[in-house]
């Protein structure tokens, strides 16, 4: 599937993570530029991005240096290459998430590449997307949306003012943020790493996730998909919320448990989900998530191929004007934390 694909999640392929040549270089290093490749599927933009930052591309070969992965899946098939092509230092993977490489990923670690992926690279769609969901909800959109006879009522809340978690600090959530400057909110950043956040009122650790959302009338998630982030919004971090609170998911349909995510909205505690992602994903006919008036379904959408397409070839440029020397690379994979 190619990169301008639906993005749909996709499952560690068994087997992709069987150990990878090691570099003569060390981590961290610059690795030695020459032919870069685009696989599986090089479109038009892609091949112009890697030109026009002076990149020289040709096919797949020995002397194959920088790879272009275009698929969001094919670990297997991308762990093979690189076994049998030791000299390739540069490896692009196409997504903000990672997670249908986990595998390959993990055994990836000390092997001298340099990995990159699209993280950052769509989250000005993305956050465009959680908010367009936040508002929706709070203005009760879909249920008015459905009525076919007028039907006034005192129902709707504002964003102005309201107490805001954000779940992940990546770009999506510093986009978020700057879109929320204008509705004065006060936003509370939960993040693995310390460290403050522009846009932010505080910033607290992912251990202190319930504690963060105590009396939240919004929850974004933006977080990477990892084992530490996996149903990491349970019931607990739910129940912490203001009642009547929204939860928005971008980010990675497990990172919420589904299960708790439905208890909630059954008992009304939880006012509405906006969800661009879904566990499992995608949601199957007949879901109990489908039923819920206050919960809006949108279909990994919220970055779609025309909107990736030309973010992506920017990423791809920007790298491999990193790769020939001329900058730092962007969008590296901390290969430690799978993301």
């Amino acid at each position: 599937m190619s990169v301008l694909g639906d993005g749909a999640r996709h499952r560690p392929v068994r087997g992709a993570a069987d150990a990878l040549p090691q570099q003569a270089a060390e981590a961290g290093e610059r690795p030695a530029s020459g032919p870069i490749a685009v696989l599986p599927d090089a479109s038009a933009g892609l091949r112009a991005a890697v030109e026009s930052a002076g990149g020289r591309l040709a096919p797949l070969g020995d002397d194959t240096r920088g790879l272009v992965w275009t698929a969001n899946d094919g670990a297997a098939e991308l762990a093979a290459i690189l076994r049998e092509r030791p000299g390739i230092g540069w490896v692009q993977l196409p997504w903000a998430g990672v997670d249908a490489f986990a595998e390959l990923l993990a055994g990836a670690r000390g092997d001298g590449r340099t990995w990159t992926s699209g993280k950052g690279a769509y989250a000005q769609p993305v956050a465009e997307h959680a908010l367009a969901l936040a508002l929706a909800l709070l203005r009760e959109l879909p249920r008015r949306a459905a009525a076919s006879s007028w039907e006034p009522d005192e129902r709707g809340r504002s964003l102005y003012g309201a107490e805001v978690v954000v779940l992940g600090a990546g770009g999506v959530a510093v986009e978020l943020l700057r879109l929320l400057e204008p509705f004065r909110v006060r936003a509370t950043v939960v993040r693995r790493r310390d460290g403050a956040v522009p846009g932010a009122a505080r910033t607290m650790p992912v251990a202190r996730l319930a504690e963060a959302a105590r009396g939240a009338e919004l929850l974004f998630v933006a977080a990477a998909l990892t084992e530490d982030s996996r149903g990491i919004v349970d019931a607990e971090v739910l129940a912490a919320l203001a009642p009547g609170a929204v939860v928005v998911n971008v980010g990675r349909g497990a990172v919420i448990d589904t299960t708790a995510l439905v208890a909630a909205l059954e008992s009304g505690s939880l006012g509405g989900a906006g969800l661009d992602v879904t566990d499992p994903e995608p949601l199957p006919a007949g879901h109990p998530l489908w039923a819920f008036e206050q919960c809006l379904i949108t279909p990994h959408v919220a970055d779609t191929e025309e909107m990736t397409a030309p973010l992506y070839a920017e990423r791809v440029a920007e790298n491999v004007r990193a790769f020939l020397g001329d900058g730092a690379f962007v969008g590296r994979i901390d290969l430690e934390h799978g993301y």
